[in-house]
This record gives C-alpha cells, sequence and structure tokens, in this order.
C-alpha cells in the first residue's frame, strides 16, 4: 500500500486505489466461499422472502377486510346511535302524549262520575216523585198513553239489571239511602202500581215482556237476604201482572219460574217468603195454569218449608202458609 504525505501530495493520494494483501490460498479459499453463497443464498433467501411476500399479502389482505369490517360497523354503530337518538326523541314525546291523554281521561272520568251521580240523583227524585203520582189511576194512563212509555220499561229493566250487577259479592247489608238504591226502589214501585191497574197489566204483558223476564232473572240472581224491599217490590209487581190470567200464563210458563219460587220462600226475610207464597197461590188458584204446571208443582213443592212457614210469628204469613196447605189439600183431593 503506497501512501503519500504532505499537503502537496493529497490530491495525487486520492486517485490512488488501496490494496490489501492476501495469501493465495486464503483468496481462493473466500472465492470458493462465495461461489457457494452465490449458489445457495438465492435459493434460501427466495423461498423465505416468497413465503413472507405471500405472508405479508395475505396480513394486508386480512387488515384491509378488517378495516373495511371496522368502517361498516362504524357506520353502522353511527346509523343505530342515529336510530337511537330518534326512538328516544319519540319515546320522550310518547311518554309525554301518554301523560296528557292519562290526565285528560282522568278527567273525563271525574266528568263522568259527576255526571252519572247528577243522573242518579236525578232519577232517584224524578222516580221517587213519580213513584207517587203513579198511585193515581189517571196519571198511569196518562204515562202508558204516551210515545215514550214502552222505552221507559225497557230502561228500567236495563237499570234494574245494572244495579243489581254492581252489587259486591261480601254485601252483607244494602244501603237503603243510597240514591242508587233509592232509583231501583221507586222504579220497581212504578212498576208495581202500573200492574196493579188493568190497563197497565195489560200493557206489560203485552208490550215490556222483557220488563218481567229481567224482574224474574234477578230475583233468581239475588243472594237471600239482600235488597229485600226491592225483592218484595217486584214480587208484588209479578203477583199484580199475575191477576191477568194472559199475564199468568205468561210468568208461569217461564224457564226456572217454579224452582224460583222454591228459592224464595227459602229467603230468611218474612216479607220475601209473604209475596212469593201470593204469586204461588195464583198459579194454584188458576185451573188453566194448574193443569199445566200442575205436576211439576206436586212434584217439586217443598211442604215441609211451607208448614214451616205456618208456624212463622209474622201474623200475615202465617196465615197465608196455613191458607195455601189447606189449598193444597183440596187440590190432592181434586187430583
Amino acid at each position: 500500500m503506497w501512501r503519500s504525505a504532505g499537503l502537496a501530495g493529497d490530491a495525487q493520494a486520492e486517485t490512488k486505489e488501496e490494496f490489501v494483501k492476501v495469501r493465495r490460498r486464503d483468496l481462493e479459499r473466500l472465492t470458493t466461499e462465495v461461489m457457494q453463497l452465490r449458489d445457495f443464498l438465492p435459493k434460501i433467501v427466495n423461498g423465505d422472502i416468497l413465503g413472507t411476500f405471500q405472508k405479508l399479502d395475505a396480513i394486508e389482505s386480512s387488515l384491509e377486510k378488517k378495516e373495511e369490517e371496522i368502517e361498516q360497523l362504524r357506520m353502522d354503530c353511527e346509523h343505530f346511535r342515529a336510530r337511537l337518538e330518534t326512538a328516544q326523541a319519540d319515546c320522550m314525546r310518547e311518554k309525554k302524549e301518554k301523560l296528557e291523554l292519562r290526565q285528560q281521561l282522568n278527567e273525563a272520568k271525574q266528568q263522568l262520575l259527576q255526571q252519572a251521580e247528577y243522573c242518579t240523583e236525578m232519577g232517584a227524585a224524578v222516580c221517587t216523585l213519580l213513584w207517587g203520582v203513579s198511585s193515581n189511576e189517571e196519571a198511569v194512563k196518562s204515562i202508558l198513553g204516551g210515545s215514550k212509555a214502552v222505552k221507559f220499561f225497557t230502561i228500567t229493566a236495563q237499570t234494574m239489571e245494572s244495579f243489581v250487577k254492581s252489587l259486591s259479592e261480601d254485601m252483607k247489608q244494602q244501603d237503603l239511602d243510597s240514591e242508587e238504591n233509592q232509583f231501583v226502589l221507586a222504579l220497581a214501585g212504578i212498576v208495581t202500581n202500573v200492574a196493579a191497574l188493568a190497563c197497565g197489566r195489560e200493557f206489560l204483558v203485552s208490550s215490556s215482556r222483557e220488563l218481567l223476564d229481567t224482574m224474574m232473572h234477578l230475583l233468581g240472581d239475588m243472594k237471600p237476604g239482600l235488597c229485600n224491599k226491592f225483592k218484595v217490590l217486584m214480587l208484588m209487581s209479578l203477583y199484580n201482572v199475575s191477576i191477568n190470567l194472559k199475564g199468568l200464563k205468561y210468568i208461569s210458563e217461564s224457564p226456572g219460574f217454579i224452582p224460583l219460587l222454591w228459592w224464595l220462600l227459602n229467603d230468611p226475610d218474612s216479607e220475601v217468603c209473604l209475596h212469593a207464597l201470593r204469586l204461588l197461590q195464583s198459579v194454584l188458584l188458576e185451573p188453566e195454569v194448574l193443569a199445566r204446571a200442575g205436576a211439576e208443582v206436586r212434584g217439586t213443592l217443598p211442604f215441609q218449608r211451607i208448614a214451616a212457614l205456618a208456624q212463622s210469628r209474622h201474623a200475615e204469613l202465617q196465615a197465608l202458609a196455613k191458607e195455601l196447605l189447606e189449598d193444597l189439600k183440596v187440590i190432592e183431593y181434586e187430583a
């Protein structure tokens, strides 16, 4: 190796090459190794690089796919967030609307309750007055001659039925001073007074059979000892109707009428039993009706209960029960 000293020889030194002295044997070995590396290195490196590139391509493809999926999920998330916000807004609006509607409903219920109370009070007052007026024959004829008579008795049947349905299952005593009770008692009283007249009986049998059916149905539905005055008024109405032969036939031919009488005879109230016996007597004393219902009456008649009523402390009930027992003896003898 040649090296120049001094500043003057620096430029010439840059143009000269540097050499390293190596032994021939070392050079030959180095050359051999280089040739071997040149032959084998591409085979090794190319396989690894190719596999690496393939893996890299797969990773890049997977990464791109994941990025696309993430982007789609992000878009979906934004979409669902927007829908959630819209749904929350709708929910809040609906809650507000429901609150307003609930307030309106409560106000409407309160108004309806007030109107119902007013109608009940008005109905009780008017019907109580009409009950008193209906004891006059001319007043009854005037009522029946009006265009609303049939409608009135239809509403009467519906009101009675609604009242009985409203009674609670565990009700022990009926509030006799309530407006509802006074209302239905007045209606039943009007029917009783109308049926007390011949024209009234004929009208009820001809034009208001729904009312007669309703009263018989309600008498069977009401528990013993409950609403006794109401029961008595309905029984009085049916008894008055039974004075009309057509009315007696209609009542006695109604399904379940005879079992209904036996049911009422077991009521703990003496007045109810008294008027049930009167209705039974109407059936027994009419030959044409007795001929049709006689077999059922004789086969199911509760003699023991009637005999027990003949021992009642209620004088009128006792007398009627004894009279009925005598009638039954005559009927049995004639049969």
